[in-house]
Protein backbone atom coordinates (compact mmCIF):
# COMPACT_ATOMS: atom_id res chain seq x y z
CA UNK A 1 0.00 0.00 0.00
CA UNK A 2 1.82 3.23 -1.25
CA UNK A 3 0.32 6.65 0.08
CA UNK A 4 1.35 10.06 -2.14
CA UNK A 5 2.04 12.97 0.13
CA UNK A 6 -0.26 14.78 -2.45
CA UNK A 7 -3.28 12.79 -1.98
CA UNK A 8 -2.70 12.98 1.92
CA UNK A 9 -2.29 17.52 1.54
CA UNK A 10 -5.54 17.02 -0.24
CA UNK A 11 -7.30 14.85 2.22
CA UNK A 12 -6.00 17.22 5.24
CA UNK A 13 -7.41 19.98 3.07
CA UNK A 14 -11.13 18.20 2.33
CA UNK A 15 -11.63 17.06 5.49
CA UNK A 16 -11.11 20.88 7.05
CA UNK A 17 -13.05 22.76 4.25
CA UNK A 18 -15.55 20.12 4.44
CA UNK A 19 -15.71 20.31 0.83
CA UNK A 20 -13.73 18.42 -1.86
CA UNK A 21 -14.17 21.50 -4.45
CA UNK A 22 -12.82 23.98 -1.79
CA UNK A 23 -10.42 21.49 -0.66
CA UNK A 24 -9.24 21.31 -4.43
CA UNK A 25 -8.85 24.88 -4.27
CA UNK A 26 -6.93 24.68 -1.10
CA UNK A 27 -4.30 21.88 -2.56
CA UNK A 28 -3.87 23.43 -5.93
CA UNK A 29 -5.50 20.74 -7.94
CA UNK A 30 -8.78 20.39 -10.60
CA UNK A 31 -12.13 19.43 -9.05
CA UNK A 32 -11.90 16.31 -11.17
CA UNK A 33 -8.63 15.09 -10.01
CA UNK A 34 -8.91 15.56 -6.62
CA UNK A 35 -12.33 13.84 -6.76
CA UNK A 36 -10.58 11.26 -8.50
CA UNK A 37 -7.57 10.88 -5.78
CA UNK A 38 -9.92 10.44 -3.05
CA UNK A 39 -11.66 7.67 -4.50
CA UNK A 40 -8.33 6.05 -5.63
CA UNK A 41 -7.45 6.30 -1.89
CA UNK A 42 -10.42 4.99 -0.75
CA UNK A 43 -10.40 1.98 -3.18
CA UNK A 44 -6.88 1.90 -1.95
CA UNK A 45 -7.57 1.72 1.90
CA UNK A 46 -11.04 -0.39 1.02
CA UNK A 47 -13.07 1.54 3.16
CA UNK A 48 -15.13 5.04 3.20
CA UNK A 49 -13.49 7.83 4.37
CA UNK A 50 -15.92 10.39 3.79
CA UNK A 51 -19.33 10.97 4.00
CA UNK A 52 -20.92 13.08 1.15
CA UNK A 53 -24.04 15.11 1.75
CA UNK A 54 -25.69 18.47 0.23
CA UNK A 55 -23.77 20.55 2.60
CA UNK A 56 -20.54 19.55 1.77
CA UNK A 57 -18.55 16.31 3.19
CA UNK A 58 -17.42 14.99 6.47
CA UNK A 59 -14.69 12.26 7.51
CA UNK A 60 -16.24 8.80 8.46
CA UNK A 61 -14.22 7.34 11.47
CA UNK A 62 -11.78 5.65 9.19
CA UNK A 63 -11.53 8.93 7.65
CA UNK A 64 -10.73 10.56 11.10
CA UNK A 65 -8.17 7.95 11.92
CA UNK A 66 -6.23 8.87 8.44
CA UNK A 67 -6.67 12.40 9.30
CA UNK A 68 -4.66 12.25 12.19
CA UNK A 69 -1.93 10.16 10.74
CA UNK A 70 -1.99 12.44 7.60
CA UNK A 71 -1.28 15.49 10.04
CA UNK A 72 1.79 13.74 11.55
CA UNK A 73 3.19 12.11 7.86
CA UNK A 74 3.29 15.64 6.97
CA UNK A 75 4.74 17.09 9.76
CA UNK A 76 7.61 15.00 10.26
CA UNK A 77 8.29 14.99 6.50
CA UNK A 78 8.43 19.18 7.52
CA UNK A 79 10.91 18.39 9.94
CA UNK A 80 12.90 15.99 8.07
CA UNK A 81 13.16 18.89 5.29
CA UNK A 82 14.15 21.51 8.09
CA UNK A 83 16.84 19.22 9.74
CA UNK A 84 18.32 18.53 6.02
CA UNK A 85 18.21 21.88 4.46
CA UNK A 86 20.14 23.12 7.89
CA UNK A 87 22.80 20.54 7.41
CA UNK A 88 23.32 21.38 4.06
CA UNK A 89 23.70 24.93 4.71
CA UNK A 90 25.59 24.60 7.74
CA UNK A 91 22.97 26.06 9.88
CA UNK A 92 21.91 24.50 13.48
CA UNK A 93 18.92 21.79 14.02
CA UNK A 94 16.11 23.15 15.94
CA UNK A 95 13.88 21.77 18.40
CA UNK A 96 10.29 23.69 18.23
CA UNK A 97 9.10 23.50 22.16
CA UNK A 98 5.74 24.89 23.98
CA UNK A 99 5.53 25.54 27.38
CA UNK A 100 2.82 26.88 29.51
CA UNK A 101 3.59 30.68 31.04
CA UNK A 102 5.17 29.26 34.60
CA UNK A 103 7.20 26.67 32.48
CA UNK A 104 8.70 29.91 30.05
CA UNK A 105 9.58 32.10 32.57
CA UNK A 106 10.38 30.20 35.79
CA UNK A 107 11.73 26.42 35.39
CA UNK A 108 13.03 26.32 31.76
CA UNK A 109 15.36 28.78 31.32
CA UNK A 110 18.32 27.25 33.40
CA UNK A 111 17.65 23.85 32.19
CA UNK A 112 17.90 25.74 28.64
CA UNK A 113 20.74 27.20 29.12
CA UNK A 114 22.54 24.76 29.93
CA UNK A 115 21.30 22.21 27.29
CA UNK A 116 22.48 25.17 24.63
CA UNK A 117 26.13 25.53 26.14
CA UNK A 118 26.54 21.49 25.62
CA UNK A 119 24.96 21.19 21.69
CA UNK A 120 25.81 24.58 20.13
CA UNK A 121 25.03 22.67 16.51
CA UNK A 122 20.89 23.10 17.94
CA UNK A 123 18.96 25.64 18.69
CA UNK A 124 15.38 25.44 20.93
CA UNK A 125 12.43 27.75 19.74
CA UNK A 126 10.06 27.72 22.72
CA UNK A 127 6.42 29.38 21.87
CA UNK A 128 4.20 30.25 24.96
CA UNK A 129 0.55 28.39 25.30
CA UNK A 130 -2.02 27.80 27.39
CA UNK A 131 -1.70 23.84 28.98
CA UNK A 132 -4.88 22.51 27.03
CA UNK A 133 -3.53 23.99 23.65
CA UNK A 134 -0.12 22.22 24.44
CA UNK A 135 -1.83 19.09 24.71
CA UNK A 136 -3.72 19.21 21.62
CA UNK A 137 -0.50 20.47 19.47
CA UNK A 138 1.31 17.74 21.08
CA UNK A 139 -1.61 15.20 20.31
CA UNK A 140 -2.25 16.09 16.72
CA UNK A 141 1.09 15.90 15.83
CA UNK A 142 1.34 20.00 15.06
CA UNK A 143 4.55 20.17 17.54
CA UNK A 144 6.76 17.71 18.77
CA UNK A 145 7.54 18.94 22.09
CA UNK A 146 5.37 20.46 25.54
CA UNK A 147 6.03 21.59 28.99
CA UNK A 148 2.58 21.95 30.46
CA UNK A 149 0.47 20.90 33.71
CA UNK A 150 0.13 17.62 34.14
CA UNK A 151 -3.52 17.22 34.38
CA UNK A 152 -4.15 19.24 30.90
CA UNK A 153 -2.81 16.43 29.08
CA UNK A 154 -4.38 13.08 27.48
CA UNK A 155 -3.95 9.54 28.34
CA UNK A 156 -2.65 8.66 25.41
CA UNK A 157 -0.02 11.32 25.77
CA UNK A 158 3.73 10.54 27.05
CA UNK A 159 4.87 12.44 29.33
CA UNK A 160 7.37 12.54 32.52
CA UNK A 161 7.39 15.30 35.48
CA UNK A 162 9.25 18.10 35.58
CA UNK A 163 8.70 20.60 38.76
CA UNK A 164 5.62 21.27 40.88
CA UNK A 165 4.02 24.67 39.67
CA UNK A 166 2.10 26.22 43.08
CA UNK A 167 0.51 29.30 42.04
CA UNK A 168 0.27 31.32 45.35
CA UNK A 169 -1.10 35.27 46.05
CA UNK A 170 0.91 38.01 46.66
CA UNK A 171 -0.11 41.00 48.48
CA UNK A 172 1.61 43.59 50.34
CA UNK A 173 2.99 42.97 53.50
CA UNK A 174 1.13 46.02 55.31
CA UNK A 175 -2.14 45.20 53.23
CA UNK A 176 -5.04 44.83 53.97
CA UNK A 177 -4.40 41.04 54.02
CA UNK A 178 -1.82 41.52 56.11
CA UNK A 179 -1.18 38.22 58.47
CA UNK A 180 -3.11 35.49 56.42
CA UNK A 181 -1.45 32.53 55.62
CA UNK A 182 -4.01 30.66 53.10
CA UNK A 183 -7.05 31.85 51.35
CA UNK A 184 -10.02 30.36 49.11
CA UNK A 185 -9.76 32.60 45.79
CA UNK A 186 -13.63 33.84 46.27
CA UNK A 187 -12.76 35.82 49.00
CA UNK A 188 -9.98 37.94 46.79
CA UNK A 189 -12.34 37.63 43.47
CA UNK A 190 -13.80 41.39 44.15
CA UNK A 191 -10.11 42.78 44.65
CA UNK A 192 -8.10 44.63 42.77
CA UNK A 193 -5.51 42.78 41.10
CA UNK A 194 -2.30 43.62 39.05
CA UNK A 195 -1.29 40.81 36.35
CA UNK A 196 -0.19 39.30 32.75
CA UNK A 197 -0.79 40.61 29.69
CA UNK A 198 -4.25 39.27 28.68
CA UNK A 199 -2.10 36.99 25.88
CA UNK A 200 -0.18 35.14 28.11
CA UNK A 201 -1.06 31.50 28.80
CA UNK A 202 -1.50 32.00 33.03
CA UNK A 203 -3.68 34.87 32.75
CA UNK A 204 -6.34 32.98 30.82
CA UNK A 205 -5.99 29.92 33.21
CA UNK A 206 -6.79 32.23 35.98
CA UNK A 207 -9.28 34.30 34.11
CA UNK A 208 -11.09 30.77 33.23
CA UNK A 209 -11.11 29.73 37.23
CA UNK A 210 -12.51 33.24 38.57
CA UNK A 211 -15.12 32.91 35.56
CA UNK A 212 -16.25 29.40 37.26
CA UNK A 213 -16.76 31.38 40.81
CA UNK A 214 -18.96 33.75 38.78
CA UNK A 215 -16.26 36.16 38.74
CA UNK A 216 -14.44 38.73 36.70
CA UNK A 217 -11.29 39.84 37.95
CA UNK A 218 -10.51 43.50 37.92
CA UNK A 219 -7.37 44.52 36.92
CA UNK A 220 -5.22 47.97 37.57
CA UNK A 221 -2.37 47.00 35.60
CA UNK A 222 -1.11 44.55 33.11
CA UNK A 223 2.99 43.56 32.70
CA UNK A 224 4.64 41.21 30.99
CA UNK A 225 6.68 39.49 33.50
CA UNK A 226 6.61 38.42 37.58
CA UNK A 227 8.90 40.66 38.93
CA UNK A 228 6.83 44.04 37.30
CA UNK A 229 3.39 42.39 38.78
CA UNK A 230 5.76 42.17 42.15
CA UNK A 231 6.95 45.12 42.35
CA UNK A 232 3.26 46.64 42.27
CA UNK A 233 1.73 44.96 44.65
CA UNK A 234 4.32 46.01 46.45
CA UNK A 235 3.35 49.40 46.29
CA UNK A 236 -0.40 48.42 47.30
CA UNK A 237 -1.71 48.87 43.80
CA UNK A 238 -3.44 45.43 44.32
CA UNK A 239 -2.65 41.58 44.51
CA UNK A 240 -1.67 38.99 41.89
CA UNK A 241 -1.76 35.19 41.29
CA UNK A 242 2.17 34.40 40.35
CA UNK A 243 4.13 31.23 40.55
CA UNK A 244 5.40 30.40 43.79
CA UNK A 245 9.01 30.27 42.44
CA UNK A 246 8.84 33.89 41.27
CA UNK A 247 6.74 34.73 44.50
CA UNK A 248 9.85 33.39 46.84
CA UNK A 249 12.25 35.39 44.25
CA UNK A 250 10.81 38.60 44.67
CA UNK A 251 9.87 38.26 48.10
CA UNK A 252 13.53 38.35 48.83
CA UNK A 253 13.59 42.21 47.68
CA UNK A 254 10.38 43.26 47.85
CA UNK A 255 7.97 44.03 50.37
CA UNK A 256 5.10 41.40 49.71
CA UNK A 257 3.91 38.26 51.32
CA UNK A 258 2.51 35.10 50.29
CA UNK A 259 -0.59 33.89 50.83
CA UNK A 260 -1.43 29.85 49.81
CA UNK A 261 -4.38 29.61 47.75
CA UNK A 262 -6.49 26.67 48.82
CA UNK A 263 -8.36 25.87 45.30
CA UNK A 264 -7.10 22.95 43.74
CA UNK A 265 -6.38 24.51 40.02
CA UNK A 266 -3.66 26.41 42.27
CA UNK A 267 -2.08 23.20 42.87
CA UNK A 268 -0.19 22.01 39.39
CA UNK A 269 2.61 19.79 38.05
CA UNK A 270 4.22 20.52 34.99
CA UNK A 271 5.30 17.67 33.03
CA UNK A 272 7.42 17.19 29.67
CA UNK A 273 5.13 15.65 27.38
CA UNK A 274 5.10 13.99 23.63
CA UNK A 275 3.22 11.66 21.74
CA UNK A 276 6.22 9.22 21.37
CA UNK A 277 9.23 10.25 23.11
CA UNK A 278 10.95 6.96 20.95
CA UNK A 279 9.46 8.90 17.71
CA UNK A 280 11.19 12.09 18.16
CA UNK A 281 14.04 13.56 15.79
CA UNK A 282 17.20 13.19 17.20
CA UNK A 283 17.76 17.04 18.47
CA UNK A 284 14.38 16.66 20.25
CA UNK A 285 15.30 13.38 22.10
CA UNK A 286 18.98 15.14 23.67
CA UNK A 287 16.94 17.91 24.99
CA UNK A 288 14.15 15.30 26.23
CA UNK A 289 17.34 13.34 28.18
CA UNK A 290 18.64 16.49 28.97
CA UNK A 291 15.81 17.59 30.76
CA UNK A 292 15.00 14.14 32.84
CA UNK A 293 18.35 15.29 34.26
CA UNK A 294 17.30 18.34 35.20
CA UNK A 295 13.95 17.12 36.18
CA UNK A 296 13.03 18.98 40.15
CA UNK A 297 10.08 16.08 40.65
Amino acid sequence: MRFDLVDLQLFIAVTEARSITAGALRAHLALASASARIKGLEAALGVALLKRGRRGVEPTAAGESLLDHARIILHNVEMMRGDLAAYATGAKASVHLLANTSGLSEYLPKALAAFLREHPDINVDVEERESTDIATAIATGVADLGFAAEHALQDNLERFLFCEDRLVLVAARRGALAGRRQIDFREVSACDFVGLTNSTALALHIARHAARLGARLRFRARLRDFDAICQMVAADVGIAVVPEAAARRCAGSMPIMMIRIRDSWANRKLAICARSFKSLPRPAKQLVEHLREAAQC
